[in-house]
C-alpha cells in the first residue's frame, strides 16, 4: 500500500515537472536583434469575449449539454492559445525592458523597471492561468477567471508603448491588436 501512493505522488511530481518544462520551453524566445518585431499583438475584445463569464452564462442557458461542453472547450483552447501569446509577449518585454534599464535618462529607466515588473508579474500568473484553463478543460463547468490576465496585460501595454514613446517617440511599441 505504502509503495503505491509513493509512485503516485513519485508520477504526480513528474508530470508537473514535465508540464512546467513544456510550458516553459514554449514561451521563450529566441534570441535575435529586433525583439520588439516578434511581438504577436492580442486583439483584447476577442479575448474578453471568449474570457467573459456572462458570455459562458448565456451559452450554457442557450445550448444543451452536450454541445455547451463541446463549446466550452474550443473556447478554453482559445482563451489558452491568448494566454499563451501574452507570456510569450511578456518575456520579450521583459528582454526589451532589461535592454533599457542601462539607459542614461531617469524616465526611461523607471519606465522599463515598471515594464519589466509587470512583464514577470503577468508571466508568473499566466502558468496558473493556464494551469486552470487546462482543469476547466476537464470540467468545462467550473468556473474561469481569467480577467486578471487580460487588465494585466492592459496595463503591461501601456506600459510598454510608455516605455517606446520614451526610447523612440517615432516608433512604440504596440502589442494589443484594440
Amino acid at each position: 500500500m505504502n509503495i503505491a501512493i509513493i509512485l503516485v505522488v513519485a508520477a504526480a511530481l513528474a508530470l508537473g515537472i514535465i508540464l512546467r518544462a513544456a510550458v516553459t520551453r514554449r514561451l521563450t524566445v529566441s534570441p535575435q536583434a529586433n525583439l520588439a518585431a516578434q511581438i504577436q499583438p492580442i486583439d483584447l475584445e476577442a479575448f474578453r469575449n471568449l474570457a467573459s463569464p456572462a458570455e459562458d452564462d448565456y451559452l450554457r442557458r442557450r445550448l444543451p449539454p452536450a454541445a455547451f461542453r463541446a463549446v466550452r472547450r474550443e473556447r478554453l483552447r482559445a482563451v489558452a492559445a491568448y494566454v499563451h501569446a501574452a507570456a510569450r509577449n511578456a518575456e520579450i518585454l521583459v528582454r526589451i525592458g532589461q535592454g533599457a534599464l542601462l539607459s542614461s535618462d531617469a524616465r526611461t529607466v523607471e519606465a522599463a523597471r515598471q515594464l519589466v515588473d509587470q512583464a514577470l508579474l503577468l508571466r508568473r500568473n499566466a502558468t496558473f492561468v493556464l494551469l486552470r484553463i487546462y482543469l476547466a478543460l476537464a470540467w468545462p463547468y467550473s468556473s474561469l477567471g481569467t480577467t486578471p490576465i487580460l487588465e494585466d496585460y492592459v496595463q503591461l501595454s501601456g506600459s510598454a508603448m510608455l516605455l517606446g514613446r520614451l526610447q523612440s517617440p517615432g516608433s512604440p511599441v504596440r502589442i494589443s491588436a484594440s
